[in-house]
């Protein structure tokens, strides 16, 4: 059972867990992390969902997404997840999320790096990540019109793009 640790309306902790995927109680909210690494020309690094996974399957979303484990902080729910799902050891020391976005059972951080990763680098997690690949974001909006993207709004994933020039942190 993956436990995850609860925070009210404005972040604060409550003290308490739940189980991952349990129903929250009102006023009960969970963190989540999305890592976004773009290149030095401009792509994203996306990541094909396996066709097991019951939330959007064979879909492909950003880097790494995930949730964060009861006793972790942001950041280091974001490391894990980058090394669990792409084998990579990601060192985010120092850096706190690019952009936070609320939804309705909580927040959702956004870690926006630029770093020059080789696919050859990377070792997937076969249990959740089918592939991978560099896209640039006229490639990722086309992926979202036809429906193989997970469906952010658009006006977000262009938000990310222009994110990574203002915000992108490089990496060691």
């Amino acid at each position: 059972m993956e436990l995850v640790d609860l925070y009210d309306e404005n972040r604060l902790p409550l003290g308490r867990t739940a189980e991952r995927s349990a129903r929250k109680g009102p006023g009960e909210y969970r963190m989540v992390v999305h890592v976004c690494v773009f290149d030095s020309r401009g792509r994203l690094l996306i990541q094909r969902r396996t066709p097991e996974k019951v939330i959007f399957p064979n879909l492909w979303d950003v880097s790494v997404g995930g949730g964060v484990d009861a006793g972790e902080d942001s950041r280091r729910g974001a490391e894990r997840e980058f090394r669990e799902e792409l084998g990579y050891p990601l060192d985010l020391s120092g850096l706190r999320p690019s952009v936070t976005v609320n939804f309705d059972g909580g927040f959702d951080d956004f870690y926006i790096l630029i770093r020059d990763l080789r696919l050859e680098e990377l070792t997937l997690q076969r249990e959740e990540v089918r592939d991978v690949r560099w896209a640039s974001l006229e490639e990722v909006l086309g992926m979202l019109r036809q429906g193989t993207f997970i469906p952010y709004p658009e006006s977000f994933l262009r938000f990310l793009f222009d994110m990574r020039d203002r915000f992108g942190f490089p990496t060691k």
